[in-house]
């Protein structure tokens, strides 16, 4: 509807003689019984019925009061003198006679009333009447609805004898509410008021459409149309009426469908003929038709069942699909309302409905007796429909188009919600429950449909949603035909892929709408698998693999190849079953394929698209066996085109990925053109040099797939010349400097290896890859293989057995690995070259050195125990055996202590000898070099030079196997200052070589200098705490007196130092990083008088070197993958690093433990036995009383290094962890990345655990620290999470241990003194004890619920420690109490909490606890100036529990809110409730309500702390008194209440009102009645009337607040009550006490009434209210007195207006039409038409008064299209002056209500009725309007 239609002149408008209009309502307030004559008689008689009125406000207590004071009324008014036909007081009277047709009331009373009315209305006559019907006629507008049946008949003779009678000049504006007052009588057909009703309508529809004019009777030709129209508003706006509405429609409602709705005429020559529709169908679709259809619509919505049949009856008969008038009249978007408003039955799942609905949809079976009343028409000749041929066909012309597009409409729908959403996929299910609908709905519909659930997915507010809206659809999917679903599909791929470009919007729409398919439906149906999926996937996938020359054309290829992978895994392998023949096998023939191909899609565009609708037969478009042929030989062309391309694309590895499944459908013996694939791939794999590892990867697939096809290509020649190509490509991605690849290429390697025969082809290809530029200048390429080498060998371990169920084989690494192996060992003995300097650092870091040593021993025993044929003895390869020798005691050499050691032990034997028992290594190499030493040896051979240097290579072996620990080669000593001059510059010049043989000479002659030191204690001193090679020596104070420090005269180099940390920090240094970490191990003990000294240098340069390369490593996984890191092994150079900085903290920590021992006291006194001694036992260790000089700048120095240690262990645990930035991008090298991560995580961890076994508490503070940071600043952080998980997962860190360790470090702040020197804290971490303590908390949450067992005791002790002495911990005891809270849930939780003694003493401690919190650090607030001059609440959560950032730990209402969720877990009796809630209220709740800057300092936390405490059944009686003052405050309507009101403060008073409903008669009471007696003139008076009107506006708003708090109906026992204050205050005036200025809290009122109350309830409040409403919004009125009403009552009149024509209760819109056009008149105005509404007649006033040049700016928005929502809303009148309001609000608002108020009835728009709450309670906490 448009609201240019009011503009639309009504071509029917009837004539009428004299005026045209009623008395404008201007007119009739000015003269309200001023008409009458003033001579005595009359003065007499309007004495007389004033006096009368007058006892209904005192002597009504009674019905029988109402009887005689009815009988009073009636008989003052027959008093009435002769002439006078006026009533004195008539809106008075009218209102006392409206008051006493209350529906309470009995039958007697109305009758009575009724009584009255009838001799008013035979007094007054006709015209009276017709003047005075604004007055009587609301009266008795709703009595027939509720009237007894002996009242009815009276009633209805009423309305008949005067009302029909009047001119229709008088019934036009009232017409609504006279058929709304008169409907109910047609509800029941069996009731004697029902035909007496129908007459009275009829009567009513002529005297509306007729008129007298010159004494001649005179009907419009369209006069009935005002009418029908009308009736429709009416069914459309009252449910309640619908019922009577629909009796008379079934019996009046002329039939559109009939053949008399229409006459021929000849026209022209040759007789053509137009059609006139007759005047009955004029007048029902004149002039706006629509009102028809929403008449249907609402009906057809009706929650009744015999509503909807009725209706549905009348579709049939009276709306027939097929009828022209229907389509011509009607716009077809209303009839596609009207259709998916009769289509929504369906869900009522009643089968009279449907029944209905398929007749309507189909046509009935016999339509000729509906023709029989006139000509046949063209539509009629079909006759009858007697097959179901001839129905469709009906629904097919007729219904079709009109339930496709309503569909369609509610799929696309953007403002539906979840339910609305839902329902067009449940209908289209109910709709195929009729063939003959849903074979011809569904294929239109199917499509929107799934796309609707496509585009929800991406829209839904939440996973939830958008699942129920999935679970509709899945329904309807699944009741769709599997032919009918393909079919749509297939349509729609095919249509997008006829277009030029494949990168059309609608192809992607396809593919995106086909993955959605897969994804979320069921797709097993066997017709599905075997018939539409194979044809579909053969589609994409021609599609897929044509020639794509754009980068836009190859991205959506790689989609769709990808889709077509997904349909082909669906496919059943019988799908595509080639024909076993006997004849053999044919080569495919590529140059006939693409005419086979265009072959298959004009057969399968016939088989969808030409036959769409029809029914398919059983044999598909395309056998099985063309179909496997197609797929096989269009997916190998696919993958040659891909091979013959220069560089392998996107597309290779889809178009592989099908192809591997593809040959898993068909039979192995139809696959041998498969083999031809190897041919390109040798072409391609010449190329593949440089390409991704991802190609790479994938093209090993492809090989792997045609070995799986045909396992015979493993010796077929073509393959050999492909694998060395992959081998070349995988090598760069073996480089140490891309570890994210490192797991993936090895990997690959391996599956090459799989695929070859010759198991020695990778491993020569792996060998000639290592010799690559030997014979160039430069080597650099042999170090960088003998990288890539030691990458492949680390990492083969883990490639292996990272995979699920891998077993991984060792021994067999020897055949890709052995001789790259013995090539990479021999460097070894040339130590110039950098190849050395990298394979001894690679042997020190490997994890398998006992795998090699192992390998070289067997190599070694064959060559010495080869079997010959002539003799026993075995032959001895000499050569063999010194070589073996030789690489054994290279590796020897430069093999970890500790791994020699355990090698040494483990058994070994000869293979040979397999009588002698097995023994160790040792023994056994020592055996095996004295053998060779022996003269028996050398005598068998002649060739001495050979036989000497394997003997002396054996006598080295030998002397590394028994004497390694006790001797070392003597070097010749030289200068200090040169020696290190020459490091420092081999440093510079990055030469590895001269830094070893520097290195080995510094150390020989620091050992020749200390003399006196052992190797033993070298060897002590040498050691780490734990490497990456398994060293597990403990960085604790066991070591203490285990080691003797160095002579005065063992004093180092002045050089040395400056040379360290050069070489350590240099990047030049990082490849021989492992020897530099050894060589300053030696170095330490030197140190040792300077320890504390060197160890801040050393150790900021390890931290930043390592955090510098951590940087670059998580950089590396960031870069793309052709980039590498800057360092070329930084995983190895960090653990070294790692390992250099545990041995430099230990070595301090040894020193500062015996720096410590060495001053300690002689005799340390005996210790109190108190908490502390008992809680620290066995977790820290005892050590004397430290000195407080030296010693304790000492151990500051060492513990800010460990403080360093652990942040920098905490980063690195941090990586890859949840919250954090630090992810890997490409999904692909995932398992690189968790390789990585893990080995350095792990790293940290030990060295972490080292850490805490020495110095648990500061380094628990440092993580403390740490989590507070990321508390503070969750962004740039470590997340907090991930620190309190690696407290868990530490070793020393177990809750038994972390637990006291926080309590020290809580005492060590709050009262040190308790404490014994061991167990302070050097307080090196700025932490505060409140940190400390929520620390705690949160360490305590994270804690399994079974570790209560554990900490229980210490817990206990220390609470009742703390509240022995409360005032040190004043600051926490607000924490501490969270943390007992805590305890008790936890302990509710298992079984240790089944012990009610521990139960009841955790209760104590807690109740003792609060007091103490309270006692200590009472409740505070700011003061008033402060927080008057902050009036904005806090921005704080609505809900309290876990404020992290808060920067205090004092906020007790905060951590109380917290807990009263669970204080019955806590406090397991009521009696221990009741005493927490006392002490809650006496110490939080009172001092907040009752302080002086209430309610600036209410907060939302506070108020949930209350509304936990009021759901508390012991605390019942502990709230309601502090709430009730809190309420009754002066101050608590305000703005900063308004913002906590919705959420907070409502559902609080709910709480209150339900445990005592006498609130409101009590606030009632308080309100005293206007007076004007005992005021006396001047300032008292006018104080004493503004103190008044200021308790009354609280009072009234308090009621309101209460009455929107309470759930509805709440206060349906108290509206009596109510009404009468109400009705009292309204008689307030300007000059009583309190004044009308109350008024506009009594309208807020009256609209929190309506809003909270059923209209039911509200019957007995409209008389007064309307009287009061039409009295407030005429007192605007040009000229007219505003003393009684000022402007602000007036805008709040207005919006009571306003709510009540937006919510329309059924009772007020039989009084609407007083105040607006509530007809069609209010857009189809007639010519002379002059308004009789009060909105409309005053704002043409105002209009006129304020001339054309004042044009009122519009505040008022209009509503927005799907709701109905208030016009005049307070936040639109913002910033409006007090003196502009009716300007520019009230005249603006007016101005729209009435045409607003139509369109929305037409809309059919629903009610907001949370737009109104709002307004409402803005409204209410507005203090500025406050008197």
């Amino acid at each position: 509807m448009s609201v240019e239609a009011s503009h639309v002149q009504s071509a029917g408008s009837p004539a009428f003689s004299g005026r045209s209009s009623p008395v404008k309502p201007k007119r009739r307030v000015d003269h309200d019984g001023q008409n009458i004559k003033a001579d005595k008689a009359t003065r007499r008689y309007a004495a007389g019925v004033d006096r009368a009125l007058s006892l209904f406000d005192s002597a009504l207590q009674e019905w029988a009061d109402y009887i005689s004071f009815l009988a009073r009324l009636l008989k003052a008014l027959q008093l009435h003198p002769p002439g006078i036909s006026d009533v004195p007081h008539k809106s008075v009277v009218a209102r006392r006679l409206s008051q006493c047709l209350n529906p309470t009331l009995p039958a007697g009373v109305h009758q009575k009333a009724l009584e009255v009315y009838t001799y008013i209305f035979s007094l007054i006559g006709k015209a009276g009447l017709g003047r005075d019907l604004p007055y009587y006629l609301p009266g008795l507008s709703p009595v027939l609805a509720f009237a007894s049946l002996s009242v009815k008949p009276h009633l209805l003779s009423l309305f008949d004898t005067f009302i029909v009678a009047l001119d229709p000049v008088a019934l036009r504006p009232a017409l609504k509410a006279i058929l709304l007052a008169l409907l109910p009588g047609l509800e029941e057909e069996s009731s004697d008021e029902f035909e007496q009703t129908l007459v009275i309508l009829q009567r009513l529809k002529e005297a509306v459409a007729h008129g007298e004019h010159d004494g001649r009777s005179l009907q419009d030709a369209s006069g009935h149309h005002f009418f029908w129209q009308s009736l429709f508003l009416a069914a459309i706006t009252s449910p309640s009426r619908r019922q009577g509405a629909l009796a008379y429609l079934q019996r009046h409602l002329p039939r559109l469908g009939k053949s008399a709705e229409s006459r021929h005429r000849p026209n022209g020559q040759d007789g053509e003929r137009t059609r006139e529709f007759s005047g009955e169908v004029e007048a029902i679709t004149s002039p706006e038709p629509g009102l028809l259809i929403r008449c249907f619509i609402a009906g057809l919505g009706d929650e009744n069942v015999l509503t909807q049949r009725g209706f549905l009856d009348m579709l049939v008969t009276h709306l027939p699909l097929r009828s022209e008038a229907l389509h011509r009249k009607v716009s077809p978007r209303d009839l596609i309302k009207l259709t998916s408003a009769a289509v929504s039955v369906v869900l009522r799942r009643e089968m009279s409905l449907n029944r209905r609905l398929w007749t309507w949809f189909l046509g009935s079976k016999d339509q000729s007796a509906d023709e029989a009343s006139g000509p046949a028409s063209p539509d009629d000749a079909q006759g009858h429909i007697e097959t179901h041929g001839r129905r469709t066909e009906y629904f097919r012309q007729y219904g079709h188009t009109l339930l496709v597009e309503g569909l369609l409409q509610m799929f696309e729908s953007d403002l539906a919600t979840v339910a609305e959403k839902a329902r067009p996929f449940r209908v289209a299910l109910a709709l195929m429950d009729r063939w003959e609908i849903g074979s011809l709905v569904i294929p239109h519909i199917f499509l929107p449909a799934l796309k609707s659930i496509w585009s929800y997915q991406r829209v839904a507010r939440t996973p939830e949603d958008f699942t129920e809206v999935l679970r509709s659809g899945k329904g309807f999917f699944d009741g769709v035909e599997s032919g009918l679903i393909w079919d749509e599909i297939s349509i729609k791929l095919l249509c997008a892929t006829s277009m030029q470009s494949p990168d059309q919007e609608p192809f992607r729409e396809s593919l995106d709408l086909i993955a959605f398919v897969i994804a979320h439906f069921e797709l097993q149906e066997e017709e599905m698998l075997v018939r539409h999926i194979p044809f579909l996937a053969l589609a994409l996938l021609l599609k897929g693999t044509q020639h794509q020359e754009k980068e836009r054309e190859r991205t959506v290829a790689k989609r769709v190849l990808v889709l077509t992978g997904q349909l082909i895994d669906l496919i059943p392998g019988r799908a595509l079953d080639i024909r076993t023949t006997e004849e053999p096998t044919r080569d495919i023939d590529y140059s006939a394929l693409e005419a086979e191909n265009h072959d298959f899609l004009v057969k399968m565009e016939e088989h969808y698209i030409e036959r769409r609708g029809k029914t398919q037969s059983a044999a598909t478009a395309i056998d099985s066996d063309t179909l496997g042929r197609l797929y096989l030989a269009n997916i190998l062309q696919a993958v040659r085109q891909q091979l013959r391309l220069n560089r392998l694309g996107p597309l290779f590895y889809p178009t592989i990925s099908i192809l591997d499944k593809i040959c898993r459908k068909l039979p192995q013996s139809h696959l041998h053109d498969v083999t031809g694939l190897l041919s390109d791939a040798v072409e391609a794999s010449g190329h593949i040099t440089g390409v991704r590892l991802e190609d790479v990867t994938h093209f090993v697939s492809l090989l792997e797939t045609i070995r799986v096809v045909l396992p015979s290509i493993q010796n077929d020649s073509r393959l050999r010349l492909i694998l060395p190509n992959m081998v070349t490509a995988l090598w760069p991605y073996l480089s140490p400097g891309r570890p994210k690849s490192n797991i993936e290429a090895v990997r690959c390697v391996w599956k090459v290896h799989s695929l070859s025969a010759d198991k020695s082809l990778v491993e020569s290809c792996v060998t000639s890859l290592m010799l690559r530029g030997l014979n160039r200048s430069d080597v650099s390429l042999d170090i960088e293989g003998a990288r890539r080498f030691g990458i492949l060998w680390s990492n083969s371990n883990a490639a292996n057995a990272s995979k699920r169920g891998a077993k991984v084989d060792r021994p067999r690494d020897e055949q890709i690995l052995g001789r790259p192996l013995l090539l990479l060992l021999d460097s070894l003995e040339d130590t110039r070259t950098d190849l050395f300097v990298f394979t001894s650092g690679w042997l020190q870091s490997s994890m398998n050195v006992e795998v090699i040593v192992s390998f070289l021993l067997t190599k070694l025993q064959t060559s010495l125990f080869q079997p010959t044929v002539n003799t026993d003895d075995p032959k001895v390869d000499v050569d063999a055996c010194l070589y073996y020798l030789r690489t054994t005691l290279n590796v020897v050499e430069y093999t970890p202590l500790v791994t020699w050691s355990t090698l040494l032990m483990k058994v070994h034997g000869p293979k040979h000898d397999t009588e002698s028992a097995p023994t160790t290594t040792q023994v056994w190499l020592t055996m095996l070099c004295l053998t060779i030493l022996s003269e028996d040896f050398g005598a068998r051979h002649n060739d001495s030079r050979i036989l000497s240097r394997t003997q002396q290579t054996a006598a080295s072996l030998l002397q590394e196997a028994v004497l390694r620990s006790t001797s070392l080669a003597d070097i010749e000593a030289k200068l200090e200052s040169s020696v290190l001059t020459t490091l420092s510059r081999s440093v510079r010049i990055a030469d590895h070589s001269l830094q070893l043989a520097v290195m080995r000479l510094m150390s020989v002659w620091l050992e020749r200098r200390s003399g006196d030191m052992t190797r033993n204690q070298s060897a002590g001193h040498g050691r780490v705490l734990s490497g990456d090679a398994g060293s597990q020596a403990h960085l604790s104070q066991e070591r203490l007196g285990k080691q003797e420090p160095l002579s005065g005269s063992a004093n180092p180099p002045p050089l040395l130092f400056d040379c360290l940390l050069q070489g350590l920090a240099a990047a030049g240094s990082q490849p021989v990083l492992s020897h530099w970490i050894r060589f300053l191990e030696i170095c330490l003990p030197f140190y040792t008088s300077s320890t504390f000294h060197t160890l801040m240098p050393l150790n900021d340069r390890f931290v930043g070197t390592i955090e510098a390369l951590f940087k670059d490593v998580q950089e590396s996984f960031k870069r793309p993958d052709n980039q590498s890191t800057a360092t070329d092994e930084p995983i190895n150079t960090i653990i070294e690093l790692f390992n250099g900085l545990e041995h430099v903290l230990a070595q301090a920590h040894d020193r500062l433990s015996e720096s410590e021992a060495s001053h300690a006291s002689i005799k340390v006194p005996e210790q109190p036995q108190g908490f502390f001694n008992k809680l620290g036992s066995g977790v820290f260790p005892l050590d004397a009383h430290r000195s407080r000089s030296t010693t304790t700048n000492n151990r500051l120095t060492v513990l800010l290094c460990f403080k360093d240690a652990v942040k920098l262990c905490v980063r690195f645990w941090s990586w890859g962890a949840e919250g954090s930035e630090s992810t890997v991008r490409d999904p692909a090298l995932s398992a690189s990345f968790n390789h990585t991560s893990l080995r350095l995580k792990n790293r940290a961890r030990r060295l972490l655990e080292h850490m805490f076994a020495a110095e648990s508490l500061e380094c628990l503070e440092t993580l403390i620290d740490s989590w507070r940071g990321s508390q503070q600043a969750p962004s740039t952080g470590v997340p907090s999470t991930t620190i309190l998980s690696l407290l868990h997962v530490l070793d020393g860190s177990r809750p038994r241990n972390t637990i006291p360790a926080i309590f020290n470090a809580l005492y060590s702040r709050t009262n040190p003194g308790a404490l014994d020197p061991d167990r302070k804290s050097t307080l090196s971490s700025e932490l505060s004890d409140i940190e400390i303590a929520r620390f705690l908390v949160h360490y305590t949450q994270s804690l399994e619920d079974d570790a209560m067992d554990e900490i229980w005791n210490d817990c206990m002790t220390f609470l009742k420690d703390v509240q022995a002495n409360p005032l040190p911990h004043r600051q926490t005891l607000t924490r501490l109490l969270e943390f007992i809270a805590l305890l008790g849930v936890k302990v509710d939780n298992t079984n240790f909490g089944e012990n009610r003694k521990r139960r009841r003493e955790l209760a104590d401690l807690f109740l003792r606890q609060l007091t103490a919190a309270f006692t200590a650090k009472p409740l505070s607030f700011p003061s008033e100036s402060t927080s008057s001059s902050n009036q904005k609440p806090s921005d704080e959560p609505s809900h309290p529990p876990r404020t992290d950032s808060e920067s205090t730990g004092d906020d007790i209402v905060a951590v109380l809110a917290a807990i009263m969720p669970n204080v019955s877990k806590i406090l397991i009796d009521s009696d221990r409730i009741t005493t927490a809630a006392n002490t809650v209220s006496t110490q939080v709740v009172m001092p907040t309500l009752r302080w002086k800057s209430f309610p600036q300092n209410v907060t939302s936390i506070f108020l949930d702390l209350l509304l936990y405490l009021t759901r508390i059944a012991e605390a019942s009686k502990v709230w309601r008194k502090d709430l009730a003052e809190a309420f009754n405050d002066p101050k608590f309507f305000c703005g900063h209440s308004y913002k906590l009101a919705s959420s907070h403060w409502l559902p609080l008073l709910r709480q209150w009102i339900i445990a005592d409903k006498d609130r409101v008669d009590e606030l009632l009471s308080r309100m005293p009645s206007p007076t004007a007696a005992g005021i006396m003139f001047g300032v008292g008076a006018s104080s004493a009337r503004l103190e008044a009107d200021r308790k009354t506006q609280l009072n009234l708003r308090r009621v309101t607040t209460l009455v929107l708090a309470a759930p509805k109906d709440s206060f349906v026992m108290q509206l009596g009550a109510v009404q009468e204050k109400i009705a009292d205050l309204f008689n307030a005036t300007a000059a009583s006490s309190p004044s009308s200025a109350t008024r506009a809290d009594i309208y807020s009122l009256l609209r929190a009434l309506i809003l909270k109350t059923s209209p039911v309830h509200l019957a007995s409040i409209w008389p007064s209210v309307t009287t009061e409403l039409y009295d407030a919004i005429s007192s605007i009125y040009p000229g007219r007195n505003q003393d009684k009403y000022n402007m602000h009552c007036v805008v709040h009149a207005c919006k009571l207006l306003d709510i009540l024509v937006v919510a329309a209760p059924e009772d007020f819109q039989m009084r609407e039409w007083l105040f607006v056009t509530d007809t069609i008149d209010a857009v189809y105005r007639p010519q002379d038409f002059e308004p009789s509404a009060l909105v409309d007649d005053l704002i043409e006033d105002l209009d006129t008064s304020a001339g054309s040049s004042q044009n009122a700016t519009n505040t008022s928005p209009t509503p927005q299209a799907g709701s109905r929502k208030p016009l005049l809303t307070s936040k639109n009148l913002q910033g409006v002056p007090r003196e502009k309001l009716l300007d520019r609000a009230i005249r603006p608002f007016l101005r729209q209500l009435s045409i607003n108020t139509f369109e929305s009835t037409y809309s059919m728009a629903a009610f907001d009725w949370q737009a109104a709450f709002d307004d409402l309670l803005f409204d209410i906490f507005n203090d500025t309007n406050l008197v």
